[in-house]
């Protein structure tokens, strides 16, 4: 048995497809396309020094990680690799490859603590553990049968409250990031996180193959962009996720993100998807709540595991 580890060829859509396969069978929860998987290696950030990995097994691919610097994060020396091996093909040196390619590449470029998430079951919890890991947070992803008919009916905006598409915004998508960066910032994490370059949004958000710009609802009050749900989909697996729900500060506990998922849930209903995907912060209560009330359930969880350098 001989393993190899080697960066992902963007150029290969055979490589490109068995990653993409292997993200799926080890964490079906989230959509993993092969034009996903193209977009964010080639459009990341150059400061976030991303790498995508794949490892082989006497020329198999069996494992893979995604590996980059929190760039936009106000604390710097913060790396993150997220490793994911093929559940039959475990205990095999495959993922402490992953760790060990991807942590020489980290602190070749700075990093001094990193951060991991990490399948919440014994035997990846004690992979961390060994390799010098402590666990942090934790996130669940939530599931809702879109075919079962179930979604509360849909609510009328409020006086002065009007709901819209992402795509009545492609003429000047600004005002999306303003909202997008506030709500990012006041996410539960353990990274702070400061959006600030609006050109890379563009590149790296607003042009996704996955962004569904036509089901992406916002709120607006008076006229301003107040909260708004993004919405990914992929037609040919009827699949929707929920890529990020949130509320500008200034107009929080009115119920404008229920509003706004809520529209496009409904949407998404009517134009043939099949399952609804999301994830949220165990600490997050509020969308906890929410996503409760659509009729999502829990179907997987993960902890963010951490490792000081220095």
């Amino acid at each position: 048995m001989t393993l190899n580890v080697r960066d992902l060829r963007v150029d290969d859509r055979t490589d490109v497809e068995a990653f993409a396969r292997l993200r799926h069978l080890a964490l079906p929860y989230i959509m993993w396309t092969p034009d996903a998987i193209v977009h964010r290696l080639v459009h990341t950030h150059p400061d976030a020094r991303f790498r995508s990995l794949l490892v082989e097994e006497d020329g198999e691919a069996i494992g893979t990680a995604q590996v980059q610097l929190a760039h936009d994060s106000p604390e710097p020396g913060q790396g993150m690799l997220n490793i994911y091996v093929r559940p039959d093909r475990t205990r095999r040196g495959a993922g402490a490859l992953l760790v060990r390619t991807a942590e020489e590449h980290l602190t070749a470029h700075g990093a001094t603590k990193l951060f991991s998430w990490v399948l919440d079951q014994p035997a990846n919890r004690s992979f961390a553990e060994r390799r010098g890991y402590h666990a942090s947070r934790a996130a669940h992803f939530l599931r809702l049968d879109l075919t079962a008919g179930t979604l509360p009916p849909l609510q009328t905006p409020p006086p002065g409250v009007e709901l819209r598409s992402a795509a009545e915004f492609a003429d000047d998508p600004r005002p999306l990031f303003e909202l997008d960066a506030e709500t990012t910032s006041d996410e539960p994490s353990d990274v702070d996180t400061q959006m600030s370059d609006y050109e890379n949004w563009i590149e790296e958000n607003w042009k996704h193959p996955l962004l569904d710009r036509e089901l992406t609802m916002v709120a607006l009050v008076e006229g301003r962009p107040a909260a708004f749900s993004v919405a990914h989909t992929d037609p040919a697996s009827r699949r929707y996720t929920t890529a990020m729900t949130g509320t500008s500060r200034d107009f929080r506990g009115r119920g404008l993100a229920k509003l706004a998922k809520s529209a496009s849930l409904h949407r998404a209903q009517a134009a043939g998807f099949t399952e609804a995907l999301t994830g949220n912060d165990a600490g997050n209560g509020p969308m906890l709540a929410i996503n409760k009330w659509f009729g999502y359930e829990i179907c997987g969880s993960e902890v963010r595991f951490v490792r000081e350098l220095t």
